[in-house]
């Protein structure tokens, strides 16, 4: 029974070996493709940040796009904070764009 449920484990997370690469499908990553698992509900979050109990703070990365060329980006583990920061590059002349995006 212990061996069943292991091969289907197994069977369900591996990944298939696709040995032709029929034009119709198109060409696959080194023949391999993923099989997909679960149904949609399960995956349907609204950012993939919200519900990991073990994380104490997220982080909020700001990043500035300067008028030459040059980007620069700092992060914050405080979203009050990025969004001050972002506001203040927001007020040079020489800053094209300040955005605030949340990494983790």
């Amino acid at each position: 029974m212990l061996k069943c449920s292991l091969l289907i484990q197994v069977a369900v997370l591996a990944l298939m070996f696709d040995p032709c690469q029929s034009a119709a499908e198109g060409p696959t990553s080194r023949g391999w493709r993923t099989v997909k698992t679960g149904s949609k509900q399960d995956s349907k979050k609204e950012n993939g940040f919200g519900k990991d109990r073990r994380r104490k703070h997220h982080h909020y990365l700001v990043t500035v796009s300067y008028a030459d060329g040059e980007k620069f980006g700092r992060v914050y583990t405080d979203k009050e904070k990025a969004d001050r920061f972002a506001e203040r590059q927001r007020r040079s002349p020489v800053v094209k764009s300040a955005r605030v995006s949340q990494v983790s």
